[in-house]
């Protein structure tokens, strides 16, 4: 996390050159910067919107939190790096002297995604997937889990420890579920700006 911060702070930097597109070389940073958002963009549609309501509606709970403990830890790895790639170039190309208030809601807005996917991925992912362990085993135990859609404790609805679990597991779940929407929001925002500047259409 702190060499998160100091490398976008090192971005940040004061610098007296402004690159242009029109650079070989800019033109390969543009090209990665605008694949690096359409990845992430993509990602977090797919992600949320796509293969989470899927399979959460196709597989028995269990299956569906087998898949999840697969695909969260590398789904907010891979859109941190995303959203660090596409932050970094377009504080490349915008140093911090020539923002106006419009650069620096761009850059707040990507640097929020940025550090909110990490933190997600630090300190909510790891968490997460051990309560779905000790939610899976005591579920096996009793004889449930294999419900799909819904969730259904059968006896364990009486069990204090299991209870206590499952509340842990739906308060971390909310919170990375708040905190991707959140990231959706800032990707959105930015997603606007690229929409008011493209000049191909």
């Amino acid at each position: 996390m702190i060499a998160a911060v100091l490398c976008v702070t090192s971005a940040l930097v004061p610098t007296t050159d402004r690159v242009h597109f029109s650079h070989p070389q800019s033109r390969a940073a543009a090209f990665i910067y605008l694949a690096s958002f359409v990845m992430h963009l993509g990602a977090q549609i797919w992600m949320t919107f796509v293969s989470g309501l899927s399979l959460y509606f196709a597989l028995p709970r269990h299956t569906f939190g087998e898949v999840q403990r697969i695909l969260f830890p590398r789904y907010f790895t891979i859109n941190a790096c995303l959203s660090l790639t596409t932050l970094l170039i377009f504080v490349k190309h915008h140093p911090i002297h020539t923002w106006n208030t419009e650069i620096a809601i761009q850059v707040g807005g990507m640097s929020s995604a940025f550090f909110l996917e990490l933190l997600i991925r630090l300190y909510l992912t790891p968490p997460l997937l051990r309560l779905i362990v000790q939610k899976n085993i005591l579920e096996r135990a009793a004889g449930v889990g294999n419900e799909i859609g819904v969730h259904n404790p059968g006896p364990l609805k009486h069990c204090p420890h299991y209870l206590k679990i499952h509340q842990a597991f739906r308060r971390v779940h909310v919170f990375i579920a708040m905190g991707n929407m959140l990231t959706m929001g800032c990707t959105v925002l930015h997603l606007h700006y690229i929409a008011s500047k493209l000049c191909v259409l």
